[in-house]
């Protein structure tokens, strides 16, 4: 489930699924990025959305099935976690199992969070001034 079927023609979408807060400003700051991400990719993607594991709307469940009601047969999920906690080793993957398996019209991606990108290390320097 870590990749897209290049041969499969249609438009892949991405679901940046973050982790939720009670803290209103804080699901406001990761749609907020959300927003950055849509104005920027061009056309890489269909569409770019925002889902929450807990504490916030959408869902990710609502969020794929979102996506799958508006015609998606492509979705690209990217964990929005710094770390791989059992959320994004056991949770995510479950949640994204439960939805392939009753929707297997639809390609599901599941990349590897965010903390773990290979730009992480050259982010916090710059953001610390180094």
């Amino acid at each position: 489930m870590d990749s897209i079927d290049p041969a499969v023609e249609a438009p892949c979408h991405l679901l940046v699924a973050a982790h939720g807060s009670r803290r209103a400003a804080s699901n406001e700051e990761v749609r907020a990025v959300v927003e950055r991400l849509r104005a920027e990719q061009s056309d890489q993607f269909a569409s770019v959305e925002t889902a929450f594991l807990e504490l916030a709307e959408p869902t990710i469940q609502d969020g794929l099935a979102r996506l799958a009601r508006r015609g998606a047969r492509r979705i690209v999920v990217l964990p929005y976690f710094l770390a791989a906690g059992s959320h994004v080793s056991q949770d995510i993957p479950e949640i994204l199992d439960a939805f392939a398996a009753g929707h297997p019209e639809v390609q599901l991606a599941r990349k590897t969070h965010l903390g773990s990108s290979e730009g992480m290390a050259r982010l916090i320097l710059d953001m610390a001034g180094a």
